[in-house]
């Protein structure tokens, strides 16, 4: 993986454990050679994860809306900085800069650019893993609705194991090293479905 879609939240929450996870995913990040394509923002765990990885020698590159960009929120200290029209861009730009995708916790953004990555992997769209680090348990509740749709048939058995889950980035990265694609709904044939 030459590149990662970093998906985190642009606040900063009172809990100081989150700033500090997203100094070391970036930091560590950049120790690899793994690039971060991220939101583009300076503030919150956005930031954090941008600023940590510039400041160990890491190719950083920002994707932000026109909007975000004109509200001055934009990281002019990035790598490359991508202004893009809207959110629609923005993701469509994270899944063909990057090599996967690595949720950190966030907010509803958050939440919808980890949920379209993993549709999209469903449907055929992509074929890269989709890591989600469940530091602090933040993600329990979700991972525990992400188990109620597959025992329940929401999720198809061949895509049970598109969404990596992991408490430590050093086994998450491994495992998203090794994903195999699934077979895409696109692929299957109606039987399937």
């Amino acid at each position: 993986m030459k590149r990662l879609a970093v998906y985190c939240g642009s606040a900063t929450p009172a809990d100081g454990r989150y700033m500090a996870l997203a100094t070391a995913v970036g930091r560590s990040l950049a120790e690899r050679g793994i690039g971060v394509v991220y939101g583009g923002g300076r503030r919150g765990l956005m930031g954090a994860v941008a600023g940590a990885a510039l400041a160990a020698g890491g190719e950083v590159i920002g994707v932000i809306p026109e909007a975000l960009a004109q509200a001055e929120i934009a990281n002019p200290d990035c790598s490359q900085l991508i202004v893009v029209p809207g959110m629609h861009a923005r993701k469509q730009a994270f899944t063909d800069l990057s090599d996967g995708f690595l949720t950190l916790p966030g907010g509803v953004g958050t939440m919808d650019e980890l949920w379209e990555a993993v549709s999209w992997a469903q449907l055929g769209y992509h074929d890269k893993p989709v890591g989600l680090l469940n530091a602090f348990g933040f993600f329990d509740a979700l991972l525990a609705f992400n188990r109620q749709m597959i025992e329940t048939g929401f999720i198809r058995p061949a895509h049970e194991a598109i969404l990596i889950a992991e408490h430590e980035l050093d086994l998450l990265l491994t495992r998203m090293a090794a994903y195999r694609p699934h077979l895409p709904i696109f692929r299957m044939l109606a039987g399937d479905l």
